[in-house]
Protein backbone atom coordinates (compact mmCIF):
# COMPACT_ATOMS: atom_id res chain seq x y z
CA UNK A 1 0.00 0.00 0.00
CA UNK A 2 2.81 2.38 0.94
CA UNK A 3 4.50 1.66 -2.40
CA UNK A 4 1.32 2.58 -4.26
CA UNK A 5 1.02 5.87 -2.34
CA UNK A 6 4.64 6.73 -3.11
CA UNK A 7 4.13 5.92 -6.78
CA UNK A 8 1.00 8.09 -6.92
CA UNK A 9 2.82 10.95 -5.19
CA UNK A 10 5.74 10.62 -7.59
CA UNK A 11 3.39 10.56 -10.58
CA UNK A 12 1.52 13.69 -9.39
CA UNK A 13 4.78 15.47 -8.57
CA UNK A 14 6.18 14.57 -12.00
CA UNK A 15 3.05 15.86 -13.72
CA UNK A 16 3.29 19.12 -11.76
CA UNK A 17 6.93 19.57 -12.79
CA UNK A 18 6.09 18.85 -16.44
CA UNK A 19 3.26 21.41 -16.30
CA UNK A 20 5.57 24.03 -14.81
CA UNK A 21 8.34 23.32 -17.27
CA UNK A 22 5.97 23.63 -20.23
CA UNK A 23 5.74 27.39 -19.61
CA UNK A 24 8.63 29.15 -21.40
CA UNK A 25 11.05 31.14 -19.26
CA UNK A 26 9.61 34.36 -17.90
CA UNK A 27 12.16 37.07 -17.15
CA UNK A 28 12.48 38.74 -13.74
CA UNK A 29 11.56 42.42 -13.60
CA UNK A 30 15.09 43.78 -13.98
CA UNK A 31 15.76 41.74 -17.13
CA UNK A 32 12.36 42.68 -18.55
CA UNK A 33 13.23 46.35 -18.09
CA UNK A 34 16.48 45.93 -20.00
CA UNK A 35 14.71 44.21 -22.90
CA UNK A 36 11.97 46.86 -23.03
CA UNK A 37 14.52 49.68 -23.15
CA UNK A 38 16.63 47.95 -25.82
CA UNK A 39 13.58 47.41 -28.02
CA UNK A 40 12.43 51.01 -27.52
CA UNK A 41 15.85 52.41 -28.42
CA UNK A 42 15.90 50.27 -31.57
CA UNK A 43 12.41 51.45 -32.55
CA UNK A 44 13.26 55.10 -32.03
CA UNK A 45 16.62 54.92 -33.80
CA UNK A 46 15.64 52.76 -36.77
CA UNK A 47 11.86 52.70 -37.16
CA UNK A 48 10.72 56.20 -36.21
CA UNK A 49 12.69 58.07 -38.92
CA UNK A 50 11.17 55.86 -41.65
CA UNK A 51 7.66 56.42 -40.35
CA UNK A 52 8.03 60.19 -40.06
CA UNK A 53 9.36 60.44 -43.62
CA UNK A 54 6.61 58.16 -44.90
CA UNK A 55 4.00 60.58 -43.51
CA UNK A 56 5.96 63.73 -44.40
CA UNK A 57 5.97 65.01 -40.82
CA UNK A 58 9.30 66.51 -39.80
CA UNK A 59 8.29 67.48 -36.24
CA UNK A 60 6.16 65.24 -34.04
CA UNK A 61 5.14 66.68 -30.68
CA UNK A 62 3.52 64.48 -28.02
CA UNK A 63 2.15 66.21 -24.91
CA UNK A 64 0.78 64.56 -21.76
CA UNK A 65 0.26 65.27 -18.12
CA UNK A 66 0.96 62.77 -15.37
CA UNK A 67 -1.70 60.00 -15.07
CA UNK A 68 -3.46 61.13 -18.24
CA UNK A 69 -0.94 59.83 -20.72
CA UNK A 70 -1.33 59.81 -24.48
CA UNK A 71 -1.52 56.11 -25.54
CA UNK A 72 1.45 56.66 -27.85
CA UNK A 73 3.52 58.29 -25.13
CA UNK A 74 2.87 55.30 -22.86
CA UNK A 75 4.65 53.10 -25.41
CA UNK A 76 7.61 55.53 -25.54
CA UNK A 77 8.29 55.80 -21.83
CA UNK A 78 11.36 53.96 -20.54
CA UNK A 79 10.81 50.87 -18.42
CA UNK A 80 11.34 52.68 -15.12
CA UNK A 81 8.82 55.40 -15.97
CA UNK A 82 5.37 54.09 -15.10
CA UNK A 83 3.76 57.41 -16.02
CA UNK A 84 4.61 60.83 -17.41
CA UNK A 85 6.01 63.37 -14.95
CA UNK A 86 4.09 66.59 -14.41
CA UNK A 87 3.65 67.76 -18.00
CA UNK A 88 5.94 65.80 -20.32
CA UNK A 89 6.48 67.10 -23.86
CA UNK A 90 8.29 64.85 -26.32
CA UNK A 91 9.66 66.37 -29.51
CA UNK A 92 10.98 64.45 -32.50
CA UNK A 93 12.56 66.54 -35.26
CA UNK A 94 13.71 64.98 -38.52
CA UNK A 95 16.84 66.72 -39.76
CA UNK A 96 17.02 64.54 -42.86
CA UNK A 97 18.56 61.27 -44.01
CA UNK A 98 22.10 62.33 -43.12
CA UNK A 99 21.54 63.74 -39.62
CA UNK A 100 18.55 61.63 -38.57
CA UNK A 101 15.81 62.35 -36.03
CA UNK A 102 16.66 64.53 -33.07
CA UNK A 103 14.89 63.47 -29.86
CA UNK A 104 14.40 65.66 -26.81
CA UNK A 105 11.91 66.53 -24.12
CA UNK A 106 10.66 69.93 -23.03
CA UNK A 107 10.69 68.74 -19.45
CA UNK A 108 12.57 69.11 -16.20
CA UNK A 109 13.88 65.57 -16.53
CA UNK A 110 15.65 63.43 -19.10
CA UNK A 111 13.23 60.74 -20.26
CA UNK A 112 15.55 57.91 -19.31
CA UNK A 113 18.34 57.60 -21.86
CA UNK A 114 15.91 58.09 -24.75
CA UNK A 115 15.21 61.83 -24.71
CA UNK A 116 17.35 64.62 -23.29
CA UNK A 117 15.48 67.08 -21.08
CA UNK A 118 15.92 70.57 -22.58
CA UNK A 119 13.83 72.91 -20.48
CA UNK A 120 15.96 75.59 -18.83
CA UNK A 121 13.80 77.39 -16.27
CA UNK A 122 16.31 80.21 -15.98
CA UNK A 123 15.88 81.06 -19.67
CA UNK A 124 12.22 80.13 -20.11
CA UNK A 125 10.28 79.80 -16.83
CA UNK A 126 7.13 78.88 -18.80
CA UNK A 127 7.19 75.41 -20.34
CA UNK A 128 5.09 76.47 -23.32
CA UNK A 129 7.51 79.32 -24.06
CA UNK A 130 10.37 76.83 -24.02
CA UNK A 131 8.53 74.66 -26.55
CA UNK A 132 7.73 77.63 -28.81
CA UNK A 133 11.37 78.72 -28.74
CA UNK A 134 12.35 75.24 -29.96
CA UNK A 135 9.74 75.31 -32.75
CA UNK A 136 11.03 78.67 -33.97
CA UNK A 137 14.64 77.45 -33.94
CA UNK A 138 13.87 74.23 -35.83
CA UNK A 139 11.37 75.85 -38.23
CA UNK A 140 9.55 72.60 -39.20
CA UNK A 141 7.51 72.25 -42.40
CA UNK A 142 4.81 70.13 -40.69
CA UNK A 143 4.04 69.80 -37.00
CA UNK A 144 2.23 66.57 -36.17
CA UNK A 145 -0.05 66.43 -33.11
CA UNK A 146 -1.96 63.41 -31.84
CA UNK A 147 -5.59 64.08 -32.69
CA UNK A 148 -7.70 61.63 -34.66
CA UNK A 149 -11.37 61.12 -35.51
CA UNK A 150 -11.23 57.34 -35.88
CA UNK A 151 -8.44 56.10 -33.59
CA UNK A 152 -8.54 56.64 -29.83
CA UNK A 153 -4.92 55.41 -29.79
CA UNK A 154 -3.93 58.44 -31.90
CA UNK A 155 -6.22 60.94 -30.18
CA UNK A 156 -4.22 61.39 -27.00
CA UNK A 157 -3.84 65.18 -27.07
CA UNK A 158 -6.36 66.50 -24.54
CA UNK A 159 -8.60 69.51 -25.12
CA UNK A 160 -6.71 71.62 -22.59
CA UNK A 161 -3.25 70.77 -23.92
CA UNK A 162 -4.33 71.42 -27.52
CA UNK A 163 -5.96 74.73 -26.59
CA UNK A 164 -2.91 76.01 -24.69
CA UNK A 165 -0.52 74.83 -27.41
CA UNK A 166 -2.42 76.61 -30.18
CA UNK A 167 -2.78 79.79 -28.12
CA UNK A 168 0.99 79.92 -27.66
CA UNK A 169 1.96 78.83 -31.19
CA UNK A 170 3.15 81.77 -33.33
CA UNK A 171 0.87 82.72 -36.21
CA UNK A 172 3.35 81.68 -38.90
CA UNK A 173 3.22 78.05 -37.67
CA UNK A 174 -0.54 77.72 -37.20
CA UNK A 175 -1.17 76.36 -40.71
CA UNK A 176 1.67 73.85 -40.35
CA UNK A 177 -0.14 71.83 -37.67
CA UNK A 178 -1.50 68.52 -38.98
CA UNK A 179 -2.96 65.35 -37.52
CA UNK A 180 -0.31 62.75 -36.74
CA UNK A 181 -2.97 60.02 -36.76
CA UNK A 182 -1.37 57.84 -39.44
CA UNK A 183 2.07 58.33 -37.94
CA UNK A 184 0.81 57.32 -34.50
CA UNK A 185 -0.98 54.27 -35.91
CA UNK A 186 2.12 53.28 -37.91
CA UNK A 187 4.24 53.55 -34.76
CA UNK A 188 1.83 51.41 -32.75
CA UNK A 189 1.13 48.75 -35.38
CA UNK A 190 4.63 48.13 -36.76
CA UNK A 191 6.56 45.27 -35.16
CA UNK A 192 10.33 45.08 -35.37
CA UNK A 193 12.48 42.00 -35.91
CA UNK A 194 13.48 41.98 -32.24
CA UNK A 195 9.86 42.18 -31.11
CA UNK A 196 8.82 39.31 -33.34
CA UNK A 197 11.68 37.20 -31.99
CA UNK A 198 10.08 37.37 -28.54
CA UNK A 199 6.40 37.51 -29.61
CA UNK A 200 6.31 33.79 -30.34
CA UNK A 201 7.35 33.01 -26.77
CA UNK A 202 4.67 35.35 -25.41
CA UNK A 203 2.03 33.60 -27.52
CA UNK A 204 3.40 30.23 -26.39
CA UNK A 205 3.05 31.20 -22.72
CA UNK A 206 -0.57 32.13 -23.36
CA UNK A 207 -1.22 28.88 -25.24
CA UNK A 208 0.30 26.82 -22.42
CA UNK A 209 -1.90 28.49 -19.82
CA UNK A 210 -4.97 27.60 -21.89
CA UNK A 211 -3.71 24.00 -22.16
CA UNK A 212 -3.36 23.84 -18.39
CA UNK A 213 -6.79 25.41 -17.82
CA UNK A 214 -8.43 22.95 -20.21
CA UNK A 215 -7.11 19.85 -18.45
CA UNK A 216 -8.11 17.61 -15.55
CA UNK A 217 -5.49 19.43 -13.50
CA UNK A 218 -8.07 22.23 -13.27
CA UNK A 219 -11.41 20.75 -14.38
CA UNK A 220 -13.30 18.04 -12.48
CA UNK A 221 -16.58 17.44 -14.33
CA UNK A 222 -19.65 17.80 -12.15
CA UNK A 223 -17.82 20.07 -9.70
CA UNK A 224 -15.78 22.72 -11.53
CA UNK A 225 -17.66 25.73 -12.90
CA UNK A 226 -16.78 27.92 -15.83
CA UNK A 227 -16.14 30.72 -13.35
CA UNK A 228 -13.69 28.49 -11.47
CA UNK A 229 -11.67 28.10 -14.66
CA UNK A 230 -11.78 31.83 -15.36
CA UNK A 231 -10.38 32.66 -11.94
CA UNK A 232 -7.81 29.86 -12.17
CA UNK A 233 -6.53 31.52 -15.34
CA UNK A 234 -6.38 34.93 -13.68
CA UNK A 235 -4.54 33.50 -10.70
CA UNK A 236 -2.13 31.51 -12.88
CA UNK A 237 -1.20 34.67 -14.77
CA UNK A 238 -0.64 36.56 -11.53
CA UNK A 239 1.46 33.72 -10.07
CA UNK A 240 3.67 33.84 -13.17
CA UNK A 241 4.26 37.55 -12.62
CA UNK A 242 2.27 38.55 -15.70
CA UNK A 243 -0.95 40.48 -16.35
CA UNK A 244 -4.16 40.00 -18.28
CA UNK A 245 -5.45 42.92 -20.32
CA UNK A 246 -9.06 41.74 -20.03
CA UNK A 247 -10.97 39.39 -17.75
CA UNK A 248 -11.09 35.95 -19.44
CA UNK A 249 -14.30 34.16 -20.34
CA UNK A 250 -15.15 30.46 -20.38
CA UNK A 251 -18.48 29.28 -21.78
CA UNK A 252 -20.24 26.06 -22.74
CA UNK A 253 -22.13 24.69 -25.71
CA UNK A 254 -23.84 21.36 -25.10
CA UNK A 255 -26.66 19.05 -26.08
CA UNK A 256 -29.64 20.59 -24.29
CA UNK A 257 -32.88 22.41 -25.13
CA UNK A 258 -31.25 25.84 -24.78
CA UNK A 259 -30.41 27.83 -27.86
CA UNK A 260 -26.85 29.08 -27.84
CA UNK A 261 -26.93 32.74 -28.73
CA UNK A 262 -23.57 33.86 -30.09
CA UNK A 263 -24.45 37.54 -29.79
CA UNK A 264 -25.10 37.06 -26.08
CA UNK A 265 -21.44 36.22 -25.51
CA UNK A 266 -20.50 39.68 -26.77
CA UNK A 267 -23.25 41.81 -25.25
CA UNK A 268 -22.80 40.34 -21.76
CA UNK A 269 -20.65 37.80 -19.97
CA UNK A 270 -21.77 34.16 -20.06
CA UNK A 271 -23.36 32.91 -16.86
CA UNK A 272 -21.53 30.56 -14.52
CA UNK A 273 -22.22 26.91 -15.34
CA UNK A 274 -21.08 23.57 -13.92
CA UNK A 275 -18.89 21.75 -16.44
CA UNK A 276 -20.22 18.30 -17.34
CA UNK A 277 -19.11 15.40 -19.59
CA UNK A 278 -20.13 16.05 -23.19
CA UNK A 279 -19.58 19.83 -22.93
CA UNK A 280 -17.84 21.82 -25.64
CA UNK A 281 -15.88 24.48 -23.79
CA UNK A 282 -14.66 27.78 -25.21
CA UNK A 283 -12.33 30.36 -23.70
CA UNK A 284 -11.26 33.91 -24.58
CA UNK A 285 -7.93 34.76 -22.99
CA UNK A 286 -4.99 37.14 -23.33
CA UNK A 287 -1.88 38.21 -21.45
CA UNK A 288 0.47 41.21 -21.41
CA UNK A 289 4.23 40.68 -21.25
CA UNK A 290 7.12 42.90 -22.35
CA UNK A 291 4.54 45.49 -23.49
CA UNK A 292 3.01 43.08 -26.03
CA UNK A 293 -0.39 41.42 -25.82
CA UNK A 294 -1.96 38.12 -26.84
CA UNK A 295 -5.60 37.39 -27.61
CA UNK A 296 -6.63 33.76 -28.11
CA UNK A 297 -9.82 31.71 -28.21
CA UNK A 298 -9.77 27.92 -28.15
CA UNK A 299 -12.11 24.96 -27.64
CA UNK A 300 -12.01 21.84 -25.47
CA UNK A 301 -14.34 18.86 -25.13
CA UNK A 302 -15.06 16.93 -21.93
CA UNK A 303 -15.17 13.23 -22.74
CA UNK A 304 -18.23 11.24 -21.71
CA UNK A 305 -17.87 7.89 -19.98
CA UNK A 306 -16.62 5.39 -22.54
CA UNK A 307 -15.48 8.04 -25.04
CA UNK A 308 -11.81 8.07 -26.03
CA UNK A 309 -11.90 10.98 -28.45
CA UNK A 310 -13.88 14.03 -29.49
CA UNK A 311 -17.04 13.09 -31.45
CA UNK A 312 -16.55 13.25 -35.21
CA UNK A 313 -19.39 15.77 -35.69
CA UNK A 314 -17.54 18.25 -33.48
CA UNK A 315 -14.24 17.54 -35.23
CA UNK A 316 -15.88 18.27 -38.57
CA UNK A 317 -17.43 21.46 -37.20
CA UNK A 318 -14.04 22.58 -35.94
CA UNK A 319 -12.54 22.12 -39.41
CA UNK A 320 -15.02 24.66 -40.71
CA UNK A 321 -13.66 27.19 -38.23
CA UNK A 322 -10.15 26.59 -39.59
CA UNK A 323 -11.47 26.97 -43.13
CA UNK A 324 -12.95 30.40 -42.34
CA UNK A 325 -9.53 31.36 -40.93
CA UNK A 326 -7.95 30.32 -44.22
CA UNK A 327 -10.48 32.31 -46.25
CA UNK A 328 -9.53 35.40 -44.26
CA UNK A 329 -5.74 35.11 -44.18
CA UNK A 330 -5.51 34.10 -47.85
CA UNK A 331 -6.89 37.55 -48.65
CA UNK A 332 -4.24 39.46 -46.71
CA UNK A 333 -2.66 41.73 -49.32
CA UNK A 334 -0.52 44.77 -48.55
CA UNK A 335 -2.34 48.02 -49.27
CA UNK A 336 -5.84 46.52 -49.15
CA UNK A 337 -8.24 48.10 -46.70
CA UNK A 338 -9.72 46.14 -43.82
CA UNK A 339 -13.16 46.54 -45.43
CA UNK A 340 -11.99 45.06 -48.74
CA UNK A 341 -10.27 42.13 -47.03
CA UNK A 342 -13.46 41.42 -45.08
CA UNK A 343 -15.66 41.51 -48.19
CA UNK A 344 -13.38 39.14 -50.12
CA UNK A 345 -13.03 36.75 -47.18
CA UNK A 346 -16.79 36.57 -46.61
CA UNK A 347 -17.40 36.01 -50.32
CA UNK A 348 -14.83 33.20 -50.39
CA UNK A 349 -16.34 31.61 -47.26
CA UNK A 350 -19.82 31.70 -48.73
CA UNK A 351 -18.65 30.02 -51.95
CA UNK A 352 -17.23 27.19 -49.84
CA UNK A 353 -20.53 26.74 -48.04
CA UNK A 354 -19.23 28.20 -44.78
CA UNK A 355 -21.33 30.37 -42.50
CA UNK A 356 -18.61 32.62 -41.14
CA UNK A 357 -18.59 35.85 -39.15
CA UNK A 358 -15.31 37.79 -39.04
CA UNK A 359 -14.25 40.39 -36.46
CA UNK A 360 -10.47 40.54 -36.66
CA UNK A 361 -8.37 43.31 -35.12
CA UNK A 362 -4.73 44.40 -34.89
CA UNK A 363 -2.77 43.45 -31.78
CA UNK A 364 0.51 44.60 -30.27
CA UNK A 365 1.05 47.32 -27.66
CA UNK A 366 -2.70 47.18 -27.08
CA UNK A 367 -5.03 44.20 -27.15
CA UNK A 368 -7.49 45.90 -29.48
CA UNK A 369 -4.74 47.76 -31.24
CA UNK A 370 -4.37 50.43 -33.92
CA UNK A 371 -4.54 49.44 -37.58
CA UNK A 372 -7.13 48.12 -40.03
CA UNK A 373 -10.38 46.81 -38.57
CA UNK A 374 -11.48 43.69 -40.45
CA UNK A 375 -15.15 43.32 -39.54
CA UNK A 376 -17.04 43.78 -36.28
CA UNK A 377 -19.07 41.09 -34.52
CA UNK A 378 -22.15 43.28 -34.94
CA UNK A 379 -21.24 44.67 -38.38
CA UNK A 380 -20.22 42.48 -41.31
CA UNK A 381 -20.30 45.44 -43.68
CA UNK A 382 -17.99 48.43 -43.93
CA UNK A 383 -16.49 50.00 -40.83
CA UNK A 384 -16.02 53.68 -41.61
CA UNK A 385 -12.57 54.99 -40.71
CA UNK A 386 -10.66 52.12 -39.13
CA UNK A 387 -11.99 49.71 -41.77
CA UNK A 388 -10.72 51.97 -44.54
CA UNK A 389 -7.18 51.87 -43.19
CA UNK A 390 -4.75 49.76 -45.30
CA UNK A 391 -2.98 46.55 -44.37
CA UNK A 392 0.71 47.35 -43.87
CA UNK A 393 3.74 45.08 -43.67
CA UNK A 394 5.29 44.04 -40.34
CA UNK A 395 1.96 44.17 -38.50
CA UNK A 396 0.26 41.71 -36.13
CA UNK A 397 -3.39 40.65 -35.89
CA UNK A 398 -5.77 38.61 -33.78
CA UNK A 399 -7.54 36.43 -36.33
CA UNK A 400 -10.90 36.48 -34.56
CA UNK A 401 -13.99 34.90 -36.11
CA UNK A 402 -16.54 32.12 -35.85
CA UNK A 403 -18.18 29.50 -38.04
CA UNK A 404 -21.82 28.64 -37.40
CA UNK A 405 -22.36 24.90 -37.93
CA UNK A 406 -25.60 22.94 -37.68
CA UNK A 407 -25.16 19.86 -35.48
CA UNK A 408 -27.84 17.28 -36.24
CA UNK A 409 -26.81 15.17 -33.23
CA UNK A 410 -27.52 18.10 -30.91
CA UNK A 411 -30.48 19.43 -32.94
CA UNK A 412 -29.01 22.93 -32.87
CA UNK A 413 -26.45 25.24 -34.45
CA UNK A 414 -23.20 25.79 -32.61
CA UNK A 415 -20.43 28.26 -33.27
CA UNK A 416 -16.77 27.41 -33.50
CA UNK A 417 -15.26 30.60 -32.10
CA UNK A 418 -11.55 30.94 -32.81
CA UNK A 419 -8.92 33.56 -32.24
CA UNK A 420 -5.18 33.26 -32.87
CA UNK A 421 -2.42 35.84 -33.14
CA UNK A 422 -0.66 36.20 -36.48
CA UNK A 423 1.89 38.32 -38.31
CA UNK A 424 1.93 39.78 -41.81
CA UNK A 425 5.07 40.79 -43.74
CA UNK A 426 6.52 40.61 -47.25
CA UNK A 427 6.51 36.78 -46.98
CA UNK A 428 2.77 36.73 -46.33
CA UNK A 429 0.73 35.78 -43.28
CA UNK A 430 1.75 33.33 -40.56
CA UNK A 431 0.49 32.41 -37.12
CA UNK A 432 2.98 33.57 -34.51
CA UNK A 433 2.80 30.36 -32.46
CA UNK A 434 0.64 28.21 -34.70
CA UNK A 435 -3.10 27.77 -34.37
CA UNK A 436 -5.48 25.26 -32.84
CA UNK A 437 -6.42 22.60 -35.39
CA UNK A 438 -7.87 19.99 -33.01
CA UNK A 439 -10.23 20.33 -30.07
CA UNK A 440 -8.49 19.80 -26.74
CA UNK A 441 -9.60 16.62 -24.96
CA UNK A 442 -10.39 16.57 -21.24
CA UNK A 443 -8.96 14.32 -19.95
CA UNK A 444 -6.16 13.52 -22.36
CA UNK A 445 -6.20 9.81 -23.10
CA UNK A 446 -2.76 8.24 -22.87
CA UNK A 447 -1.87 5.88 -25.73
CA UNK A 448 -2.54 2.25 -24.85
CA UNK A 449 -4.95 3.21 -22.03
CA UNK A 450 -8.67 2.44 -22.41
Amino acid sequence: MRKIVVLLFTFCFFNEIVAQNSIPKILPERERAAVIDEILEDRMANLLPKLMRKEGIDMWIIISREYNEDPVMKTMLPSVWLSARRRTIMVFFDKGEKDGVERFAIARYDVGNLLKGEWDLNTNPDQWDALMKTIKEKNPKKIGLNFSKYYAHADGLTYTEHKEFMEKLPAEFQNKVVSASNLAVNWLETRTEREMAIYQQICRISHEIIQEAFSDKVIQPGITTTDDVVWWMRQRVTDLGLETWFHPTVDIQRYDPENFDHLRTFSKRPQKQIIMPGDLLHCDFGITYLRLNTDQQQHAYVLRAGETEVPSFLKNAFKQGNQVQDCLTENFKAGMSGNDILAKALEQSKKKGLNGTIYTHPIGNHGHAAGPTIGMWDNQGKTIGAGDYPLNLSTAYSIELNAAVEIAEWKKTIRIMLEEDGFFDEKGFRYIDGRQTEIIQIPKILSGVK
